[in-house]
């Protein structure tokens, strides 16, 4: 999907990090989340860049085929927001309290429609808290819409939404045109909250389970990269072509590296928002698996996850596996090294 987020999938590719541990890998840049889900489920895809919850949500069978999957692996933590449109911010919206405030005063003219990129996402759980931390039960009294990242801006602009939660660089894009402004970021809502994993059909991990191990031990070495902010030029020049996100080098730099800039006067925020690599970032653990359980799927289908079998889904064992591939000597290749603007 055209998100920052997709960047350890697409540096692995462009500095042939793949190639390195054997593995040949095709991108396929989708149109939106149901997408990735039902091409999953159908076979057409091996694997996924894909919200945390969607292992859960393919093993219920939710609006799919039944489908087990598997991950090995977390690509990053954070890296969200919830932008608010320029009209709110007209009619004197600064936060979630002075918004509840708004939608109690027009609660007769309308109703209040917000974006977010799946219903069983980190997006719907950020925007539902923020929206409820000025007083329960506000995300009742606005409607919640489901709107492909790449879709939200266009939908701010013509009055559809009066906000979204989505990841990077959308939030960027619409401060850029002058269309919305950031209320907050994932990281001050949910801090090291697991964001998009690594979705693979566990039929393709059974199959070939090397390949499998290869393939997320490269995405290892690639985070590693893009946790680096001397790598966020080059990875913004990657990320900004057609293929993958298709925006600006510098609209897209702000999510990796910063300053965010918020809109409105308010500070720009220092640091990029997506955490790539480090400590406790990329293992699948069971806590990250209890906490995905717990807040990302409704209570039907968190019914059906005991801890054993979360710990069937998400695979620590597999994240080792990985760790240690990608701790042993491998053929270096030379990386090809995007140009920079002057």
């Amino acid at each position: 999907m055209p998100l920052n987020d997709c960047a350890p999938l697409v540096a692995a590719q462009a500095h042939g990090d793949f190639e390195r541990y054997g593995v040949h890998v095709r991108l396929s840049r989708e149109l939106g989340w149901a997408t990735v889900r039902d091409k999953l489920a159908q076979g057409e895809l091996d694997a996924a860049h894909a919200p945390c919850a969607f292992p859960l949500v393919l093993a219920a069978g939710h609006n799919c085929v039944p489908t087990e999957t598997i991950t090995g692996l977390v690509l990053n933590l954070e890296g969200n927001a919830i932008t608010l449109s320029k009209g709110l911010a007209d009619a004197g919206v600064r936060d979630a309290a002075t918004l509840r405030s708004h939608i109690h005063a027009v609660r007769n003219r309308k109703v209040l429609t917000f974006g977010t990129v799946s219903a069983h996402s980190s997006h719907s759980y950020l925007l539902r808290t923020w929206l409820n931390s000025a007083g329960p039960g506000v995300d009742q009294e606005v409607r919640i819409v489901v709107v492909p990242p790449p879709q939200m801006l266009a939908n701010l602009a013509a009055g559809h939404l009066d906000g979204f939660c989505s990841g990077e660089p959308w939030n960027s894009l619409a401060v850029a045109d002058g269309q919305g402004w950031i209320a907050a970021t994932s990281g001050s809502i949910a801090p090291r909250h697991p964001e998009k994993v690594l979705v693979a059909r566990a039929d393709f991990a059974a199959r070939r389970p090397q390949e499998h191990i290869a393939l997320l031990a490269a995405l290892l070495d690639a985070g590693a990269w893009c946790s680096k902010v001397s790598n966020h030029s080059e990875l913004a020049l990657l990320l900004a072509e057609r293929r993958h996100v298709g925006l600006t080098p510098e609209i897209i730099r702000r999510g990796l590296s910063g300053p965010v800039e918020r809109g409105l006067g308010f500070p720009a925020l220092p640091g990029g928002l997506s955490l790539f690599s480090g400590p406790g970032v990329n293992e699948p653990s069971a806590d990250t698996a209890a906490w995905i359980a717990g807040h990302l799927v409704d209570a039907d289908i968190r019914s059906r996850f005991s801890p054993v079998r979360l710990a069937q889904i998400f695979r620590s064992d597999c994240h080792r596996q990985a760790l240690a591939l990608s701790a042993q000597p491998h053929p270096a290749i030379e990386r090809e090294t995007c140009s920079l603007p002057a």
